[in-house]
């Protein structure tokens, strides 16, 4: 069966640019270890998952919806403008889209909405005849997880493969559940809060009690503490707001179809890809 890759672009960017081990610079000076780092990366990924298409996909610069929700929505976010270029990660970001024009790999920015629910769109819009491996350690893609989709988290020689089992062993839910799951705890990196004194586990026993949100907040009445039950029922609105905020959006439109993210180029060395976009000599 035929297998798409899709990298969440500066997901991994960030990995890379901050998780090398010193600032490497070129001959020249300039600082190149992002961009060293991302290619690596992808070349390691692209050995792991042999896929026969892939895409990259880019956050752009433009208004977010879901701040129309919740304001202080990804509020907590450095403003990487007013960053020096040897700490800024967009500083190698250009550098990044000519290495993955020189390997032959579509890549693109999101014009309008975030990058997840594009990625979200290809991966439903082509789940249905090919497999799916998304490679991000944004934990909101566990929702798309099925028998056609997986998760890469990339971590080098400890790089997990993410699938129904693995959801299920680490929050006690299926994956189909997970937004409804994560709209009860919050997510401090999107600085979404949760129902008061409901974890992980509460949030796993009240979704496996209930099947979903939903049915959390109709039923509320029917929790058994006292002092969750009073949570569920004072935050009915915020984690219907939550909802709308987690749960991924399948309706972008494909810009590329699936012929054109075709990978044929075999593999090339970091080496190669630096020096082809002359950043080694």
């Amino acid at each position: 069966m035929d297998k798409l890759l899709i990298i969440d672009g500066h997901n991994l960017l960030f990995q890379m640019f901050f998780g090398m081990p010193s600032r490497i610079v070129n001959k020249h000076g300039k600082a190149i270890h992002g961009v060293l780092g991302f290619v690596g990366a992808l070349n390691r990924i692209i050995r792991l998952t042999s896929p026969t298409h892939i895409l990259t996909v880019f956050d752009g610069q433009h208004e977010n919806s879901r701040t129309e929700i919740l304001p202080e929505y990804k509020a907590n976010r450095i403003d990487y403008s007013e960053v020096p270029d040897d700490e800024n990660p967009f500083s190698q970001l250009e550098e990044i889209y000519d290495a993955l024009d020189f390997m032959n790999i579509r890549h693109f920015e999101a014009d309008s909405l975030e990058a997840d629910d594009v990625i979200a769109s290809y991966a439903i819009a082509y789940g249905k005849n090919m497999r799916i491996v998304i490679s991000s350690f944004d934990s909101d893609f566990f929702q798309l997880i099925d028998d056609n989709v997986l998760i890469l988290r990339y971590r080098g020689d400890k790089t997990v493969i993410c699938d129904t089992a693995y959801v299920q062993d680490k929050f006690g839910i299926f994956p189909g559940q997970y937004a409804d799951f994560k709209s009860l705890t919050g997510d401090s990196a999107d600085n979404i809060k949760g129902a008061e004194k409901v974890g992980v586990k509460t949030a796993a026993a009240l979704i496996n009690q209930f099947g979903s949100l939903d049915n959390v907040v109709n039923n509320a009445d029917e929790i058994a503490k006292p002092h969750i039950r009073e949570s569920i029922l004072r935050s009915g609105d915020q984690l219907a707001d939550n909802y709308k905020l987690i749960k991924l959006n399948d309706n972008c439109t494909p810009r590329f179809d699936i012929d054109a993210l075709s990978y044929k180029s075999g593999h090339f060395t970091t080496k190669e890809v630096l020096t082809g976009i002359r950043l080694y000599d």
